[in-house]
């Protein structure tokens, strides 16, 4: 069974380097891809408290040296040799072993008796500042939406617009809700102030009981869904008028720094999910990314670069406020934001990506004729499991240990910093480093964290070494229990001084573009991409050089061995996606593919940087066919799935067929079936997918195929094509862009050369 199957695991480089010098000399990063709540067949569950090294608190695992003579075992990280404890020894054999022993089982997951915290929260915050059937869509979604919350679970509602309204759900009278206003800094002690008013008494020291007053907002779904319901069922548009030329009111900020005190106040430590609906930027208070005047426009990749965008900063630095207590006490934030234009997701960016929170954006709650996006990603998030519990993980904390001789850089994923300092901390950053320890508030099934380290040691290590990892992932389940999941990984040590044969044997190419991906998306941040895509092609360079064969300065010799052999391909589409160019995309789109790419597991990370293409014809099966300009045809249908869209893509012949209604006719059956089968298999393609992708329907030649051609590699343009009868015009790509066959071929050449 391969690691991800067993483990969910995949590392870059399953043969190490032997010293810091040979790491340097392979230019892939050294890291691992690590899905930390993946489903596993089989995972083995111990229901007691795991064994822990006295020294650095690793755990007890199949590669410690276990010495049943004299009842010890010896730690594979320090060293430190450690007594077992009297109910192992006086039960444990070589014949005999406790579960976390066995061979084979690497990753366990221990379910804390002692304990059992509180059940999980679900907190809606709804702008209401948007048109009547986008309101009413989202209410119909809420609604249905809300029967999949389990009934133990705590929710609470907040709606937002010119001003913020909290609504007391213990009040069954009538509606009642307590308003905030908008354009106003809300505090923590605050709204603490108005729940001890709302206790009406005070107890010793000048400490409000509110305790009781926040059961009144946030209550077990069982007990108020009726109130909640029909709360939802009457919610009205934002009642202040929008004058010609300006943008509505809405205090994204301050709705959200209500949700989030509350939670501070009576939930800390306890899981929770913030839902923020929102239709539109915020236009007042904290937060603000734009101003109501329509003829200010939102700030655009260019304006951020040249500090023309007036509210970046303040709203950055407010949003990344807010991210930072909701992590402090393990709390997560989902950004459900449907718009038209953009809504200030590049300024709200560390409220999901700090703490693990989903991103859905797409133009409209109501959905339309790219599919039911919002409805269907909201209905996936909250679907359960096959034992009945939702398919999530909250208030995460997740630990690295390793051995002396590797040190970790950082991380890359949905997850923040706890600081945790230590001998395996390296100085060198990569993402979220500087620490071994990292909270991730929400987990989902493909959550995926990646791990870069370097190996410490100047001198290389003896033969038969192996260097070990040990990830231990606590979190509260769905159910309310506290587990433990530990997954410790030992991996060879190779020579390469005596050859690159073990080493190469173990390049994974699918995790090293990957892990390589994550690394320039995240420098993307902050650098620029001239120097990103430098340092991209030096790194291809020596990877070549290095690991290719070849006879010096001919480049006809060059060969890539199968372990590499797609490698480049990716790193050429890496280069021209758009985690790297960010032309012709908002900031906000920018922001949603990069947290996709830093979120999802390792096959849905490969299909955003190189979509795959599959084509129907009459002539035979369903095939995949080259990511390529020349897989295009009139008498043909291709399917590209893009992650974050799914194109299904018609040639004019067949369009002709289908307009001309040939496949309802008697005798065109085969027709019939080209045209359903496709369809059929774009609907089983997005079902495990999370979230749902856009669904575009198009034809040859019609706007909506750009999609299709922006993705292709270029192999035929204006430059190469003589503009004879022989070549298909419908086949030409009008780009300066290179192809990937140039791109392999300037590649061979400064690999066979040494030039690096």
């Amino acid at each position: 069974m391969d690691p991800e199957t067993s483990d969910g695991i995949r590392c870059s480089w399953n043969v190490w380097p032997s010293s810091r010098l040979e790491a340097t000399r392979m230019a892939v990063p050294l890291g691992c891809v690590y899905t930390p709540n993946k489903h596993i067949e089989g995972l083995l569950t111990l229901p007691y408290e795991p064994v822990y090294c006295k020294s650095c608190r690793a755990i007890l695992n199949p590669s410690c040296r276990v010495d049943f003579g004299s009842k010890t075992w010896t730690c594979p990280f320090c060293f430190t040799r450690n007594h077992l404890p009297q109910h192992y020894a006086s039960n444990m054999s070589e014949t005999s072993l406790p579960g976390e022993l066995m061979p084979g089982y690497n990753t366990v997951e221990y379910e804390i008796p002692a304990k059992q915290l509180s059940p999980p929260v679900f907190f809606l915050v709804v702008d209401t500042a948007m048109i009547e059937d986008e309101l009413e869509a989202l209410k119909q979604s809420l609604i249905v939406a809300l029967d999949m919350i389990p009934e133990n679970a705590f929710v609470g509602l907040i709606t937002f617009g010119t001003v913020v309204q909290l609504y007391d759900l213990a009040y069954t009278s009538c509606v009642k809700s307590h308003v905030f206003k908008g354009d106003k800094e809300i505090t923590t002690a605050k709204i603490q102030q108005l729940l001890a008013a709302f206790r009406g008494r005070q107890q010793s020291g000048g400490h409000a009981d509110i305790t009781e007053p926040i059961r009144r907002f946030l209550m077990p779904r069982g007990e108020c869904e009726f109130q909640l319901s029909a709360i939802l069922e009457d919610l009205q548009q934002d009642p202040w008028p929008v004058q010609a030329g300006f943008r509505p009111l809405r205090c994204t900020g301050a709705a959200l720094s209500v949700a989030i005190s509350l939670l501070e106040l009576g939930f800390q430590g306890i899981g929770g999910r913030i839902l923020l609906f929102v239709s539109g930027p915020c236009t007042v208070g904290d937060g603000m990314v734009v101003t109501t005047k329509l003829e200010e426009r939102l700030r655009s990749h260019h304006d951020i670069k040249k500090g023309d965008a007036v509210h970046y900063e303040k709203a950055e630095k407010f949003y990344s406020g807010l991210a930072s207590r909701l992590v402090k006490h393990g709390h997560a934030c989902d950004v459900f934001a449907c718009s038209l234009d953009q809504l200030g997701l590049m300024e709200m960016h560390q409220l999901f990506e700090s703490t693990g929170g989903c991103l859905v954006n797409h133009e409209a709650f109501k959905g339309g004729v790219q599919g039911d996006v919002f409805v269907q990603s909201l209905m996936k998030m909250l679907e359960e499991n096959d034992e009945g519990q939702l398919q999530m993980a909250f208030g995460a904390r997740i630990e690295m240990f390793t051995s002396r001789e590797i040190k970790v850089c950082g991380a890359v994923g949905p997850i923040a910093s706890l600081n945790v300092k230590g001998p395996s901390v390296a100085d060198i950053q990569i993402g979220v480093g500087g620490t071994r320890a990292w909270a991730a508030s929400a987990l989902n099934e493909h959550t995926t964290v990646a791990f870069y380290f370097e190996v410490a040691n100047q001198d290389p290590v003896a033969d038969g070494r192996q260097f070990f990892a040990q990830i231990v992932t606590q979190y509260q389940h769905p159910s309310g229990k506290h587990r433990m999941r530990v997954t410790t990984i030992a991996r060879p040590v190779g020579d390469t001084q005596r050859g690159l044969e073990a080493v190469a044997r173990g390049f994974d190419q699918e995790a090293a573009a990957v892990l390589t991906a994550r690394y320039v998306a995240h420098r993307a941040r902050s650098e620029e991409t001239f120097d990103i895509m430098r340092w991209l092609d030096r790194m291809l360079i020596r990877v070549c050089s290095r690991f290719g064969t070849y006879t010096k300065d001919d480049a006809s010799s060059f060969h890539l061995s199968t372990n590499f052999s797609i490698f480049p391909q990716f790193m050429f589409h890496l280069r021209r996606s758009q985690f790297l160019q960010v032309f012709n995309s908002s900031p906000d789109e920018t922001t949603l593919y990069r947290h996709e790419l830093s979120s999802q597991n390792v096959r849905d990370c490969l299909v955003m940087i190189q979509p795959t293409l599959i084509c129907y014809s009459l002539s035979g099966p369903p095939q995949p066919v080259l990511l390529d300009n020349t897989s295009i045809g009139p008498d043909r249908i291709l399917l590209l799935d893009a992650f974050f869209w799914v194109t299904l893509w018609t040639g004019e012949t067949i369009a002709a067929w289908r307009n001309q209604g040939y496949h309802e006719m008697q005798g065109y059956e085969n027709v019939k079936a080209l045209l359903e089968e496709p369809t059929e298999d774009l609907r089983e393609l997005i079902a495990p997918r999370f979230p749902v992708p856009r669904v575009i329907e198009t034809d040859q030649h019609k706007s909506q195929a750009r999609f299709l051609l922006h993705k292709l590699n270029p192999s035929v343009t204006q430059a190469t094509s003589d503009g004879g009868y022989g070549q298909a015009a419908s086949e030409l790509v009008f780009t300066d862009d290179v192809s990937l066959q140039v791109f392999l071929e300037h590649l061979q050449k400064l690999a066979v050369s040494g030039d690096q």
